[in-house]
């Protein structure tokens, strides 16, 4: 990938060198932060080298007449005009330069206006939403009608305290998965995997791992919207999967429907508190009608936040069989493994370059018990 703005903008810290040498480069200090547990080879999972994301946020600068794309400066006290942005993926391309050159020519969805988001599917359906510093009247919302129609994208418009739907907010993503396609309902404003292309190779190598290694029922913790979860079910009998925010339940929820799964029980509740229904310290009206005793829980999977798991999660996985651990950062895997490795043994590990031309890693990890 080549881009005008390499050392200015900072999306992009890694830039002097192409792409390949970027990722051996990850893969190496992968290696060096987990030797103390595992010697073996790591697989990295390439990203596409340009036209990856799925998923991005830009921030609106006003001049005197025209509003721009800006993004922060490498040096995070000043902020890049954009000319150009070829790390999102194309239905997100094709569509960014058109709406700004549709909003400079008008005032009613220039005025107040301080950000724009863009979510994409691979299939090429596209989500804008639009954030405003003033309140969204009907004026708005019919010239918003005219750039939805133009751009073959959905519309939505924020401000404080108002959302303005125009037809939908989501997009639905279509991942190929192992030989079989999966559908996916993202919502707007809630967390997706932003590299689409990398996503799909994570799931397969979290699926093989389970075949491999999987046994007895099957839990996930921080489940999300079932990114993993759904694929992953069709390995196991029963599956109870957990996860906090209740949009994303919801979603989840609708995403079994559009796979025909029927085997997961979706709980939403914290890992924290999960482990303590589990250890029988609480009762839970949400976990009421959930035999939580019917289960045989053997297979794990983990795919916390950035701060890793909180000591009595960390506690509970420990008790499975088989740990299937995801990380978005690797200090606070290192960490875990610490306490996961007194009773577990690193079987596999893997590299997923989701964030290409930055030095952040995406990391999955195997463990057996005793092994």
């Amino acid at each position: 990938m080549r881009c005008a703005h390499f050392g200015e903008c900072g999306s992009c810290s890694l830039y002097g060198t192409d792409y390949y040498s970027q990722l051996e480069l990850k893969k190496g200090e992968l290696s060096k932060l987990l030797s103390p547990f595992y010697s073996k080879g790591i697989d990295a999972y390439e990203s596409k080298d340009a036209h990856f994301r799925g998923r991005a946020e830009y921030k609106i600068y006003h001049d005197a007449e025209t509003c721009s794309y800006a993004m922060r400066h490498l040096d995070k006290r000043r902020f890049v005009l954009l000319q150009e942005c070829p790390m999102v993926c194309e239905a997100i391309e094709s569509r960014m330069w058109r709406l700004l050159e549709y909003v400079n020519s008008d005032e009613e969805l220039k005025r107040g206006l301080f950000g724009i988001e863009f979510l994409s599917s691979s299939t090429g359906e596209t989500l804008i939403t639009m954030l405003y510093r003033r309140r969204l009247e009907d004026e708005w919302r019919l010239r918003a009608l005219e750039l939805q129609k133009l751009l073959a994208a959905a519309v939505i418009g924020r401000s404080r305290r108002q959302k303005v739907v125009l037809s939908r907010e989501y997009v639905t993503e279509e991942l190929e998965i192992e030989g079989k396609k999966y559908f996916y309902r993202h919502y707007e404003q809630s967390f997706t995997q932003p590299n689409p292309g990398v996503n799909e190779k994570m799931i397969g190598w979290a699926m093989r791992s389970a075949k491999e290694y999987g046994e007895g029922d099957f839990c996930e913790l921080y489940a999300g919207a079932g990114n993993f979860t759904i694929p992953l079910s069709t390995l196991f009998k029963k599956v109870i999967a957990t996860e906090i925010s209740k949009r994303s339940i919801h979603a989840a929820l609708e995403n079994c429907t559009l796979n025909g799964v029927e085997n997961i029980e979706f709980v939403r509740m914290s890992s924290e508190e999960f482990t303590e229904a589990l250890e029988g310290k609480r009762a839970f009206r949400r976990l009421q009608g959930v035999d939580l005793g019917g289960y045989d829980l053997k297979t794990v999977l983990v795919d916390p936040p950035r701060a890793g798991l909180d000591e009595g999660t960390a506690k509970l996985v420990a008790g499975f069989n088989t740990v299937i651990y995801i990380s978005c950062n690797p200090q606070s895997l290192v960490r875990d493994l610490e306490q996961l490795c007194k009773t577990h043994t690193v079987v596999d590990a893997a590299l997923f370059d989701q964030f290409p031309y930055t030095p952040h890693m995406e990391a999955g990890v195997v463990l057996r018990a005793g092994s």
